[in-house]
């Protein structure tokens, strides 16, 4: 199921919907009974028996619907409840040309994961504009990424346990200032600029996409194909993180974990291919759909 965040006008709230199998109608989810305003309650409130007999639902003739040119798009959870953790270099192709361009040696290995965070005010919605900040950022980038929501509570959980925790799935796109990162020597100011966590079109739920994830992932600036690789090359995959971050914390649902980039982002270019003013950039994981934004 495609779920979407959206309103009908600007100065109306927020509502859920679920999207048509063909994308051209929402079906406003409070004609089923379910009175909930935001997808940070949804997730938390909702139940995986509860959304397959949504399904079930949508099969009735006489539904409600708003139809897609009609609507305001939003990121499927406009204001996530907490910072955003990400996963950095997991996939090997992209530690390799993340150390090229800091001219470091490439050691081969990983053998423990790298997490940090991300702020996020307000998630930046599919067709939606990204800052440039022309006066701050000098090496604007983009990396397109799988993002895993967390849909209850999740806490000592056992690797072969991690899928039943996953509400479902979207796409974001980790948008990072290089500069900054370098200047902090970290990576949670550069990356946590506001409008740097696009996200979206939809949040696909999990029984959706078979598991473990094994997507097409790709990225385009202004039509140039710039990444081109598959969720099955993670180095450390979803059930893994889940397991570990579970160790010695509690995972809260809506939790939003971002799983890292592969290669092609612009600074892995020679010369790097930063982003400027005017592009256009496309993130698509398959069946998850194209999150498209322009740089302003």
């Amino acid at each position: 199921m495609k779920l979407i965040t959206y309103k009908k006008s600007v100065n109306e709230k927020e509502k859920i919907g679920i999207v048509s199998k063909d994308e051209k109608y929402i079906y406003p989810i409070e004609q089923f009974g379910i009175d909930i305003a935001t997808m940070n309650d949804f997730i938390v409130k909702v139940t995986m028996e509860q959304l397959l007999s949504l399904e079930e639902k949508l099969q009735a003739s006489h539904l409600l619907y708003d139809k897609r040119e009609d609507i305001i798009k939003l990121a499927p959870i406009p204001n996530p409840s907490q910072d955003i953790i990400c996963l950095g270099i997991n996939y090997m192709a992209h530690a390799e040309e993340s150390a090229r361009y800091k001219k470091e040696a490439f050691g081969g290995e990983r053998n423990f994961a790298v997490y940090f965070s991300k702020r996020v005010n307000e998630a930046v919605a599919d067709q939606d504009t990204i800052p440039s900040y022309p006066n701050l950022v000098d090496s604007l980038d983009y990396e397109a990424e799988l993002a895993v929501i967390i849909g209850k509570d999740a806490k000592n959980i056992p690797e072969e346990d991690a899928y039943r925790y996953i509400f479902g799935y979207t796409i974001l796109n980790d948008i990072s200032a290089r500069n900054l990162q370098t200047r902090h020597k970290q990576w949670y100011f550069g990356k946590s600029l506001d409008g740097f966590t696009p996200m979206g079109p939809y949040l696909v739920t999990a029984d959706e996409i078979p598991f473990p994830p094994s997507l097409s992932i790709k990225s385009r600036v202004n039509g140039e194909l710039r990444q081109n690789s598959t969720t099955g090359l993670l180095i450390f995959d979803i059930a893994h993180v889940i397991h570990e971050l579970s160790q010695g914390m509690t995972l809260k649902a809506g939790t939003i974990i971002s799983m890292g980039t592969p290669a092609g982002v612009g600074m892995g270019f020679q010369p790097p291919k930063f982003l400027k003013p005017g592009d256009t950039v496309e993130c698509e994981i398959e069946g998850l759909g194209i999150l498209t934004n322009k740089i302003k």
